[in-house]
């Protein structure tokens, strides 16, 4: 996966967020969570293209923290969706792959610019 095809992925995901918020019940579980789960949902790649951004490794190592810890509440608001039933989970389920995905490929990310990091000082 090529960095454009990387950048692009968090910008689908929050899109498909979007969409799923629209699609949750308007009672007050339903709109709580819509408003936890458009924020971290958009923020993953608000956040990530700040990380590509970043000025020094250092940098980015930090802003991918931020990054995890918004794509890793993303997947929690995901699952409460399906545990509550508040949609059907095959409608929940493709997006929450992502999310793990997402996690999966950050998490990575982040491990080997920090341990290059640490090589390097």
């Amino acid at each position: 996966m090529t960095a454009d095809e990387l950048k692009l992925r968090p910008k689908q995901s929050a899109l498909r967020v979007i969409r799923l918020v629209a699609a949750l019940p308007k009672t007050i579980e339903g709109r709580a969570i819509a408003s936890q789960l458009v924020r971290s949902g958009t923020s993953v790649a608000a956040n990530y293209r700040a990380a590509c951004r970043a000025r020094s490794r250092s940098e980015f190592v930090a802003k991918m923290g931020v990054v995890l810890e918004e794509a890793d509440e993303t997947q929690l608001w995901l699952e409460l969706i399906t545990e509550a039933k508040l949609l059907p989970a095959k409608l929940v389920e493709p997006l929450l792959e992502e999310a793990k995905e997402l996690v999966a490929i950050f998490v990575a990310s982040r491990k080997s610019a920090s341990s290059n990091l640490r090589s390097t000082v």
